[in-house]
Parts: structure tokens; C-alpha cells; sequence
């Protein structure tokens, strides 16, 4: 990350660095160089002769902390109380299938969605399985391997002026940021949107308004030219190194009213943003519909807060009805729209729950049973694939591991997931050293 300052005459924090007009390049506030370098990509992809790609993009809804599969979509009603919970469930829109009460929205849109109740993995810390999931490779919980929105940011690049990776509002967290680009380097960052519930969200130096408008333009036009004066000070750095030749591309993504557009909420009408619920998630949705709709190729949209360990009625009570309006809302709009045709959307956490209700009345960690949702590019709605036993434990048909999703998101994209990257010490690397696709999704 590199820190510019285009003020001579600014406050200081206690450390001796400004509070404002202080821009940090390659973060979101201020579009900066990673996003220029990621466009030296995109040719390179036009002309790697990859496969037929069923989707164009990618909306990936993470539930960090990993949502209960009992409590939702694999309910065990002739389980004991103990395992069952306090939840009935309920009909949907898909004979034979049925979810949790708290999902009558969900009930309703089952048609267009693709249910895997065969999730598993062994692995029972956040941290550890977060970069599994989101990576499809196995490592440490510093993220050892780059997350699927960053592949898909080096591999396939721009699909227009935004970023091909978007984190909304952010990458998940618990003690440290995850869904990273690890050693493919700060250019395939996920681009960071912020809260957009906030009744004042605008992305920084995106967003023109009213009369200050010119002021903003002039200042982004300063912050380019110090960037110009920095690529010519700075060799070799990552962030640096390939600025020059995209950087006309870079002022287009600022200061154009395409990138405005994308982010401009307010211009969706009252009752569909009711629709989708005015909430963080809800509102996350909608703009990762708008997103994929201006062409960003992988949006993630994080909805953390489902680790209950205790008090779990409470949580999930608060929680699974904003998850309802936000998710079934989404795959309704893409559909209207059209884009669901190309739109792949897919929907998990990082493990499941444990059966047993513990003595907070919470479910722990449970890393070998899970539910994944998938809907859009070809994918069969109103399918449910694998099975768990009588206590949602254990799966007992064919379980679908992280480097199996990943494939299958990947596959989707016209990746291939056995392609070799390299690594800063000139180390080939594939993508995924495991897996194969969900083929049921598409049959």
C-alpha cells in the first residue's frame, strides 16, 4: 500500500500523518493504482483461448461464521429437541422440499435455486476454513492461497470500466481480513464498497455531487498527477510497475459517469429497495446486482455474524429474515432483469452447526456437514442435492468439498481450474490441486 499526500497544510494525528486529504493508493476511497495495473490483464485473457464460460459473472453471498443448516435448510423435525431446535418447517414453491419458517420469502424462490445439503469439510476454525471455502486450497489461516474473486481479477480482468472484484461492504473478518489476492500481489485486491445501508453512502472519489463537484474532480486529477510523478521516482514496485500504460484507462473509471452509475443507489425506486429490506444485506444485494449489471465479473457480498454459540433463537430470529428479504429478493431481480441467465449466484459460510444444542442454547463449529444454495448460468433450480443423516451430522451421499465449489465457480467462469499461476519466487502453482465440478447443479 502506498500513502499520498496531496495537502502541505495538514492536521496531524499522533503518529505525524494527516487526518484528511490523505489517500492511500490501491485502496477503495480513492480508485487507486491496483486498479490501473489489473487492465494489463485483460488482453492477455481475450487471447488465452479458454473454454466456453456458461456465466459472466459471479455474486458470491459469504454467511461468515457459518450459518445452522438445521435451523434453515436441512431441518431434522423427527430429530429430538436437542437436535432439532425450535423451528418447524415449511412448503416451498419446489414439491418435496422444504425449508425453515423463518424463510417463507426463500419458500417462495426455490424454483430458481439449487440446494446442496452435502457440504463437508473437516475443519472447525473460522479463520482456517474461510480461506479453504473462499481459496479451494487448503492451508494456514493467513490465507496462503488467493481467494476466487482475486483469481478471477488476474484471469479474466475488466468486463468494462469497474473492477472485476468487488467486497461489499468488505472482505469477512474476524480477527484479520480474509477472501485476500495472498501472492498474486495488492493489484487483485478486492475493491471495497463500504456499508451501503448508510443513509450517506457514496464511494470516495467515485461519487460527484452537488456543488463541490469540480473541487473533487480537480482533486482526483491531482492525485493522478502525483501518481505520474511517483511512477517516475519508483521502479520495480508492484503497484507501480505497469501504471504509464494504463493509466488513461484508470482516469476513465474515476472521473467517468459510468462508475458513478454503478454505485448510485438512490436511483433504484423505494418499493425494491424495500423489497430487498433496508438493512446492510438487503442493500448489499442490490448493489451486487447493479454491480454484475455494469460488468464487474466477481462481487462478494459478505453477511458475517452467524457464529452462535449461544442464544442462537435470538440471533437467528434477527438475522435469517433480513437473509430472506435480501437473498430471495436478488435472485427475483436478476431474473426480471435477465441476468440470471449469465449471472452465476452462490450462497455459503465456512461450515454448518453442530447438531447438538449446547448448554448456551447455541450450536458450535461443525466443519463436515453444511447447506450451499446456487442459482443462474444453467444451474437447475428447484434441486436438492446430497443428503445428510437422521441428525444432520454427517453427509451421507457424495460430499462436496471447497476445492469442488471452487471448481465449480471457476468452470462456470470459463477457468480453468487446473491452470498454473506463478508465484513471486517463480514457483508454478495451480489454481486447484483438487476437485471437480457439481455437475448435478447443471443436469
Amino acid at each position: 500500500m502506498l500513502d499520498i499526500s496531496l495537502n502541505q497544510k495538514m492536521r496531524h494525528r499522533c503518529d505525524g500523518v494527516g487526518r484528511r486529504d490523505f489517500l492511500r493508493v490501491g485502496a477503495l476511497g480513492t480508485l487507486g493504482l491496483s486498479l490501473p495495473q489489473l487492465l494489463q490483464h485483460e488482453a492477455a485473457a481475450a487471447a488465452s483461448g479458454r473454454k466456453p464460460a456458461r456465466a459472466k459473472s459471479v455474486i458470491l453471498v459469504y454467511l461468515g461464521g457459518g450459518l445452522s443448516h438445521h435451523d434453515t435448510f436441512d431441518m431434522k423435525p423427527d430429530a429430538p429437541e436437542e437436535i432439532r431446535g425450535k423451528y418447524k418447517p415449511i412448503d416451498s414453491n419446489v414439491a418435496g422440499t422444504r425449508v425453515g419458517e423463518l424463510l417463507p420469502l426463500m419458500a417462495k424462490t426455490m424454483d430458481k435455486t439449487a440446494l446442496v445439503r452435502s457440504g463437508a469439510h473437516n475443519n472447525d476454525h473460522h479463520e482456517t476454513a474461510t480461506n479453504w471455502v473462499l481459496s479451494g486450497r487448503f492451508g494456514s489461516p493467513f490465507g496462503d492461497y488467493p481467494a476466487m474473486g482475486a483469481v478471477v481479477a488476474h484471469e479474466l480482468g475488466f468486463q468494462g470500466i469497474l473492477p472485476p472484484y468487488v467486497a461489499v461492504p468488505r472482505n469477512p473478518s474476524f480477527t484479520w481480513e480474509l477472501g485476500k489476492s495472498a501472492f498474486l500481489g495488492g493489484r487483485y485486491e478486492s475493491f471495497k464498497t463500504g456499508d451501503p445501508n448508510d443513509a450517506d453512502f457514496k464511494v470516495r472519489d467515485v461519487a460527484v455531487t452537488g456543488p463541490a463537484a469540480p473541487k473533487r474532480v480537480e482533486r482526483r486529477q491531482s492525485l493522478l498527477a502525483a501518481v505520474d510523478q511517483l511512477a517516475r521516482d519508483v521502479r520495480g514496485n508492484d503497484q507501480l510497475a505497469t501504471y504509464d500504460e494504463f493509466r488513461g484507462r484508470a482516469a476513465d473509471m474515476i472521473l467517468s459517469p459510468a462508475g458513478r452509475e454503478a454505485f448510485s443507489l438512490e436511483k433504484e425506486n423505494d418499493k425494491l429497495r424495500d423489497r430487498y429490506g433496508r438493512h446492510t444485506f438487503g442493500q448489499s444485494c442490490l448493489l451486487a446486482r447493479r454491480l454484475v449489471e455494469s460488468g464487474v465479473r466477481f462481487v462478494t457480498v459478505n453477511f458475517g455474524g452467524w457464529d452462535h454459540h449461544a442464544k442462537i433463537w435470538d440471533g437467528l430470529e434477527k438475522m435469517v429474515p433480513q437473509f430472506d428479504a435480501g437473498f430471495s429478493a436478488l435472485l427475483d431481480d436478476l431474473s426480471e432483469r435477465g441476468l440470471l441467465d449469465d449471472t452465476l449466484v452462490a450462497c455459503f459460510g465456512e461450515f454448518g452447526r453442530t447438531p447438538i444444542i449446547n448448554k448456551d442454547k447455541g450450536r458450535d463449529h461443525w466443519g463436515p456437514a453444511a447447506s450451499l444454495l446456487f442459482a443462474g448460468a444453467g444451474v437447475k433450480g428447484g434441486k436438492v442435492i446430497g443428503a445428510t443423516d437422521k441428525q444432520g451430522a454427517y453427509v451421507t451421499t457424495r460430499g462436496y468439498r471447497p476445492a469442488d465449489v471452487c471448481y465449480t465457480i471457476y468452470d462456470a467462469l470459463g477457468i480453468d481450474p487446473h491452470r498454473t499461476l506463478t508465484t513471486p519466487d517463480g514457483r508454478p502453482l495451480e489454481i486447484l490441486d483438487e476437485g471437480e465440478p457439481i455437475r448435478e447443479l447443471f443436469a
